[in-house]
């Protein structure tokens, strides 16, 4: 029973972190306008009256740094022409779009870390507990 209920609540119906919710997906189906897709497989939209813009995220958690920066500007009214009529122009110096990792396995550690499974180097300053 317990299992049954937390997939029920982990549905699309209840959350919005794994996916769309419902009420989403129908504002989208009546009012929306597709844009574009990137090349993660997220797809954009905009109200056919041009007042709002949003994204339905292909797969994986809801997350804003998972959209790239040419649409990013596009979804937040920095350009007014998304990136499939004027493509975003990449600098030579610019790297590939990386989402945020933190809180994932792919997330970084510094040498040390213990999350990395290193170990401090000890110091000349390290503390040293009281003893009584």
């Amino acid at each position: 029973m317990a299992g049954l209920i937390s997939k029920l609540f982990s549905s699309p119906i209840f959350t919005w972190w794994n996916t769309a919710t419902v009420g989403t997906r129908v504002f989208t189906s009546r009012k929306g306008v597709k844009v574009g897709e990137d090349s993660q497989g997220n797809v954009y939209y905009k109200e056919k009256n041009g007042r709002r813009r949003w994204v339905i995220y292909k797969n994986g958690p809801v997350e804003a740094s998972r959209v790239p920066a040419d649409w990013h500007g596009w979804l937040h009214y920095t350009v007014d022409t998304p990136p499939t009529e004027k493509p975003f122009v990449v600098k030579s110096w610019e790297k590939d779009h990386v989402p945020n990792l933190t809180g994932t396995d792919g997330a970084y550690f510094p040498a040390g870390s213990l999350n990395a499974g290193g170990k401090r180097a000890a110091t000349t300053a390290d503390y040293e507990a009281w003893r009584p």
